[in-house]
């Protein structure tokens, strides 16, 4: 099992940025690709960026590409999630997710291990 705490969430003007971060405990040997998702009231999850644990390798959505940024620290067991240029349509929950299987990054079925959200408010 994989637990994952996402943490950093919060209220930003629109324009500004925020990092979240999202630490992982027990066997994090096992994972291989960590995701980070989100999911506005009323409207389905929606994939955000993914890194694959063993090459660093890094997936984006075409809306995410050039404001949100993922890396990882593997020391840490934590990725970071660093987001600018925020937008009132980024208000969200925001899930960080993790894999056993190099799935499709951008899949949630994908993934096997989820926290239980940041909320990020962007204000207009």
């Amino acid at each position: 099992q994989v637990q994952l705490i996402e943490s950093g969430g919060g209220l930003v003007q629109a324009g500004g940025s925020l990092r979240l971060s999202c630490a992982a405990s027990g066997r994090t040997f096992i994972m291989n690709l960590v995701g980070w998702f989100r999911q506005a009231p009323g409207k389905e999850r929606e994939f955000v960026a993914a890194i694959n644990w063993s090459s660093s390798s890094t997936y984006y959505p075409a809306s995410a590409k050039g404001r949100f940024t993922i890396s990882k620290d593997n020391a840490e067991n934590t990725v970071y999630l660093q987001m600018s240029s925020l937008k009132p349509e980024d208000t969200a929950r925001y899930y960080c997710a993790a894999s056993r299987v190099y799935g499709l990054p951008s899949d949630s079925t994908t993934y096997h291990y989820w926290g239980p959200g940041a909320q990020v408010t962007i204000s207009s």
